[in-house]
């Protein structure tokens, strides 16, 4: 992901509609890019401040996007987690499959 489409998702992410791979992808640029950092503290404390401003909340806005930016790396490791058992167990299944028709035959 280069500079570009990061900047083009940032409303995505500050509206938690990134899937999965997308989400990945923008964190581990995000990660290494310090521009992009702060080009999404810039726009998620402008967005957020100006919606809690019209209804009148208190906000602490860093805390949420600390909370946001953890969220997202949590929702990645799990997603990571849950594809790698599933191809564990696809393996399994596989050499159950195998087992079974060898046995069979002989």
């Amino acid at each position: 992901m280069d500079c570009k489409d990061f900047e083009r998702l940032i409303p995505d992410f500050i509206g938690e509609k990134l899937d999965f791979l997308t989400l990945e992808r923008f964190r581990a640029h995000m990660d290494h890019c310090e521009n992009c950092k702060e080009e999404l503290v810039i726009q998620f404390l402008v967005s957020e401040a100006m919606q809690r401003l019209e209804e009148g909340d208190a906000f602490d806005l860093q805390g949420e996007l600390d909370h946001r930016l953890f969220e997202a790396k949590r929702k990645v490791r799990f997603h990571k987690v849950f594809l790698r058992v599933g191809f564990c167990l696809e393996i399994l299944v596989a050499l159950a499959v195998i087992g079974a028709a060898v046995w069979i035959l002989l």
